[in-house]
């Protein structure tokens, strides 16, 4: 499987971004897929997960500004981010997960830059 992650860019607080990734390969074998923040110094944490039925799950410190999305038809998962905050700001990674949890996939992250 190979995920590519786009969306990215400079924005101001308050203001709104949307993450892409698009998975390619063997897709079927996916179950649960993440969207990972990494913070400048800081570790790579999960903010937002959806599994295959549609369940989601966010981090406290990003519910009710972000939602995960996924469109199955286009193999695309999506991170609609809302009321950004300076500390949004990072690298945002998507992950993938087989259900098994033996194998784990990652695209090449994009960058989000929240300027107050």
């Amino acid at each position: 499987v190979q995920l590519q992650a786009s969306g990215g860019g400079l924005v101001q607080a308050r203001e709104s971004l949307r993450l892409s990734c698009v998975a390619s390969g063997m897709i079927f074998s996916i179950d649960v897929m993440d969207w990972y923040h990494q913070a400048p110094g800081k570790q790579r944490e999960s903010v937002a997960r959806i599994l295959s039925d549609g369940t989601t799950f966010y981090a406290g410190s990003v519910k009710g500004r972000f939602t995960i999305s996924r469109d199955n038809a286009k193999n695309t998962m999506y991170l609609q981010m809302n009321s950004l905050k300076p500390d949004d700001t990072g690298v945002y990674y998507c992950n993938a997960r087989n259900a098994a949890r033996t194998k784990d996939y990652w695209g090449q992250g994009t960058l989000v830059t929240v300027s107050s």
